[in-house]
């Protein structure tokens, strides 16, 4: 099952898109939100797997949305619902997973949910322990934080290099931590190393 929240300050959007995601098989839609605010509450709570957040909101955008449910340290796949797309190169550097069009087509949507199911499926065990020993599992984006971790670089490096903020590589770098059990850099070289995580 796929959770997902819908946020988006147009109800009939959100009505819409709801009866779209229908469609697919596994979804479950746990929130729906037109109030930014409400929606940063929904998704810190519900934590769902995928957010489909509207760009354009009243008081707060979506880019704001993802940041301070970022900062709460909530990390579902967002994917910007809008209908302008001179946003697209904003969403690329925010790490946004995918974007979509104003008037969503469903052929695309199907694109987006196909992507995110493939990402999922690569999300493989990255040490040699039997799958009951709580493997230790890296996204593709940790995977490359911790190449560049490897190399020595800094975390404005890392952010230079990948297009994405300091922030957005801090969290990455504590959730590869918390992940692998490393108290410290040095430790988790020491450990990918050893293991083969990358």
């Amino acid at each position: 099952m796929i959770t997902c929240i819908i946020a988006d300050d147009e109800i009939g959007s959100i009505e819409r898109l709801e009866k779209m995601l229908q469609s697919f098989p596994g979804f479950k839609v746990l929130a729906k939100e037109h109030i930014p605010e409400l929606a940063v509450q929904s998704i810190v709570s519900l934590r769902p797997d995928i957010v489909f957040l509207d760009v354009e909101m009243p008081r707060i955008s979506g880019f704001d949305v993802v940041h301070q449910v970022r900062e709460r340290n909530c990390h579902p796949e967002f994917i910007f619902t809008t209908g302008y797309n001179h946003y697209a190169i904003k969403a690329i550097k925010e790490t946004v997973f995918d974007y979509l069009l104003k008037p969503i087509d469903v052929d695309d949507l199907k694109e987006a949910i196909e992507k995110y199911k493939n990402r999922i499926s690569r999300a493989i065990v990255t040490n040699n322990e039997d799958l009951t020993t709580n493997p230790v599992i890296l996204s593709d984006r940790e995977k490359e934080v911790l190449k560049l971790i490897m190399q020595g670089k800094t975390s404005k490096q890392i952010a230079d290099e990948l297009f994405i903020s300091k922030t957005t590589v801090d969290t990455h770098r504590k959730n590869i931590l918390e992940k692998t059990g490393a108290r410290n850099s040095s430790e988790l070289i020491t450990m990918a190393l050893e293991k083969g995580w990358v």
